[in-house]
Parts: structure tokens; C-alpha cells; sequence
């Protein structure tokens, strides 16, 4: 996933503030979102340095089950901290602080749900999700989230499947991982 040509073009230009980001009413749909999942959102003042954060600036926070926000985090930032959340093992998730330490198969899980997870928020799909992952700069071996998506994530869906973190449909099946 993570793998890019020189020669891979983006279907959507890098611009990081082109995206949609988590204003109040987006924070409460988050709230209700994650809720299944334990994660709790916090807020943070405008300006203030958002805990947890791994690459600082607009970016999600996540200290054990709490999620940090600003009103100009992205929601995709929410999302994929979220996943991290919901993809890690326990042990890890009980001593979860900033740096999710993921896997490789487990970075491509989590960046498969979060497109997953934006469906369902109001007015969000999948499409504007991966729109907006390609104008913040996540790289993908094909060139873009959505190509990535369709014809290259396979391994990602399977992982997913058996960690029973989504169904056979593809839909979230709001647990977390036991193992």
C-alpha cells in the first residue's frame, strides 16, 4: 500500500486544506460512530498541541481509548486513528499512546476501514473519503485510495475479515480485535 512508482499520478491533487475536517457537528456524528468501539472523543481549543498526536499539526490524537480533535483535524485523521484502535490486540490497546506501531497488514486494515467507517457518517462516503486521502498525501502503490481500494486491496479486506473487524458484506461489524 504504502509503495509508490515515480510515476504514479494522483487522480486528485495533494492539497491538505481541501479536506473535510471534524467542525462540531462532525465531532457528535464521531461520538456516536466510535461509541461501539469504547473510543471516546475529546475536545481540543483551537491552537492548543493535540495529545497523542503521532505527526503533530491538525492530525488525531489517541491516548489508550481516548481520541483527540480539533475543529481542524480531518476526519479522515479521526478515522484512522480510530482504526488503529480497532485493529490493534488488546495488550496494545491497553498500553496505546500516540504511536500505533502497526504492521504492515495491519496500516493497510486500518486505511480499508476508515474508507469503510466514512459511509457511515452523514453526508460522507466512501468516494469523499478517498478523495481526501489522496489531497492529504497518503501514497498508494497504484496512485490513488481509490485505485488502491478497488483493485488492490484485497489482502486488506481479508485481514480484516479474519480479525472479524468487517463481515462478508463489508460491513463493520462494530467489535474490536480479541487477537
Amino acid at each position: 500500500m504504502l509503495a509508490v512508482s515515480e510515476a504514479a499520478q494522483l487522480e486528485t491533487p495533494a492539497d491538505p486544506t481541501n479536506v473535510i475536517n471534524c467542525c462540531p457537528d462532525r465531532q457528535q456524528q464521531l461520538t456516536e460512530l466510535l461509541k461501539p468501539y469504547g473510543i471516546e472523543i475529546n475536545f481540543v481549543a483551537e491552537n492548543e498541541t493535540i495529545p497523542g498526536s503521532f505527526f503533530g499539526q491538525r492530525e488525531a490524537g489517541i491516548i489508550n481509548n481516548q481520541l483527540y480533535l480539533r475543529h481542524d483535524t480531518p476526519v479522515h485523521s479521526a478515522l484512522h486513528e480510530s482504526g488503529h484502535y480497532i485493529c490493534m490486540d488488546k495488550q496494545r490497546r491497553d498500553n496505546l499512546d500516540t504511536d500505533a506501531e502497526g504492521d504492515y497488514d495491519e496500516e493497510n486494515g486500518v486505511c480499508y476501514l476508515q474508507i469503510l467507517l466514512a459511509a457511515h457518517l452523514p453526508n460522507l462516503d466512501k468516494e469523499t473519503m478517498m478523495t481526501d486521502m489522496d489531497r492529504w498525501g497518503y501514497s498508494f502503490r497504484l496512485g490513488s485510495a481509490k485505485a488502491w481500494f478497488e483493485q488492490d486491496a484485497e489482502d486488506a479486506k481479508d485481514w480484516l475479515q479474519k480479525h472479524q473487524l468487517i463481515d462478508q458484506d463489508e460491513q463493520p461489524t462494530w467489535q474490536l480485535r480479541v487477537a
